[in-house]
């Protein structure tokens, strides 16, 4: 991938990563949250393999889809 391309996977991250701060239903937060994390991994790896930009996000991935997956409880 070029670095260019990688350039732009970053900057769609970072929206993503912000629009979810700007959301108010919480599973809407989590979806748009999740999109922004899964660009950043891709990025991080895309960038030679940036490790303390990958780990977190791939963290915050797994979380948001428990989260996501994980039925409500009243």
């Amino acid at each position: 991938m070029s670095p260019e391309i990688a350039t732009y996977i970053g900057y769609a991250a970072s929206l993503f990563i912000v629009l979810s701060f700007i959301l108010k239903d919480l599973r809407k937060i989590r979806i748009v949250n999740l999109i922004g994390c899964i660009c950043f991994v891709i990025y991080g790896i895309f960038s030679g393999m940036l490790w303390p930009v990958i780990i977190p996000n791939a963290i915050i991935c797994f979380v948001q889809m428990y989260y996501l997956l994980t039925p409500k409880q009243k």
